[in-house]
């Protein structure tokens, strides 16, 4: 007998238990919700009598199945750990995969593994999938110009109009945007790379064999070398000091100069990289994290709207390109944040 919520409730929930026992005909004793993410996917554990699978549900009129299997075979063929493919639904929207497990990085360090040893492998599986990705045979998109000031842009129109609520007037609009030239400028002029653009402790499962798993891939790109070290480094769910995000940058750069990859002249001008690349992150994530509650009513994310906006603070006063951004921030977006967090966050 399958564990299931009403299926009246949850009526593509009724169509993934369908699937799996009517037109897999697999012995599923119990189907459960894994994870949801940011986007419109979701995704069941599928449990049988000795092992589990993953079942993503990706409503077709919402979400492609396309780039997330082309990129799992892409990285799969690198030696990366991925989930593999094994049974697909395009029409449906479903995909079945292997179980990566249930511990993914955040639940590992905040049990006390020990970040040194996840960090590692997590460098020695993103340094591989820098290196082998030059040969990937799947076409990625560029992290172009466009792109990185589309993202900026989800900061004043979700961050600082709906959630501090400010008339974005001209003036501010004008502002943001030469802030957004400086950041891509910045992200352009690095080594360019594959992607996975979000390289952080909710996407990289504990595994006994070839860790770390990972996940969320779908949105891969070809941009710059520190973005996926910004995700992992500078992460929006759990913080280090920055001593010791300098350690793991300079572990990092040596290995990657073994490597081959090109990491910048020096450490100072491969950090001004990383630095920068994570203020166009991090103000992307504002205002992603805003819309996510304004836009689709997920308000979990509001919670973790202080750890990204302190990032931003502290890297707009470490350098003069920022010093328009570090005035936006501390006269305009600070005085305003605790009373919009106040008022949704409960």
């Amino acid at each position: 007998m399958v564990s299931v919520t009403d299926t009246a409730v949850d009526p593509r929930r009724a169509l993934v238990q369908h699937w799996l026992t009517h037109e897999l005909r697999l012995p599923i004793t119990r189907l459960e919700p894994a994870s949801a993410d940011a986007s419109f996917r979701r995704y069941f554990r599928a449990t049988r009598a000795d092992s589990s699978l993953i079942v993503m549900d990706a409503p077709p009129d919402r979400e492609d199945l396309g780039p997330f299997m082309a990129i799992a075979g892409a990285l799969g063929r690198l030696g990366l750990n991925v989930p593999s493919i094994l049974a697909v639904d395009v029409q449906q929207g479903f995909l079945l995969l292997t179980d990566l497990g249930s511990t993914h990085y955040l639940a590992a360090l905040n049990a006390g593994g020990d970040p040194e040893a996840l960090y590692a492998d997590a460098v020695t599986a993103l340094i591989k999938m820098q290196v082998g990705g030059s040969g990937l045979n799947v076409e990625l998109p560029m992290y172009s110009h466009e792109l990185l000031d589309r993202e900026v842009q989800l900061f004043p129109e979700w961050f600082l109009q709906s959630h501090l609520q400010i008339n974005l007037l001209p003036e501010l609009l004008s502002t943001v945007s030469r802030i957004s030239t400086v950041l891509a400028r910045a992200a352009l002029c690095q080594t360019q790379v594959i992607v996975h653009r979000d390289f952080h402790s909710r996407n990289l499962m504990l595994t006994s064999d070839a860790n770390p798993g990972i996940l969320d891939f779908q949105d891969a790109v070809r941009g710059a070398i520190t973005y996926d070290l910004v995700s992992l480094y500078k992460d929006c769910y759990v913080v280090w000091p920055r001593e010791r995000v300098l350690g793991w940058l300079r572990d990092y750069r040596a290995r990657a100069l073994d490597a081959g990859l090109a990491v910048g002249a020096d450490e100072n001008e491969f950090l001004r990289w990383f630095d920068l690349m994570g203020v166009q992150r991090h103000l992307k994530v504002l205002g992603i994290f805003a819309r996510l509650w304004y836009r689709d009513g997920k308000a979990g994310y509001l919670r973790d709207l202080p750890v990204v906006l302190q990032y931003v603070l502290d890297a707009a006063a470490m350098y003069p390109e920022l010093n328009e951004l570090h005035t936006l921030m501390t006269d305009v977006v600070v005085p305003r944040f605790a009373a919009a967090q106040a008022r949704v966050v409960r």
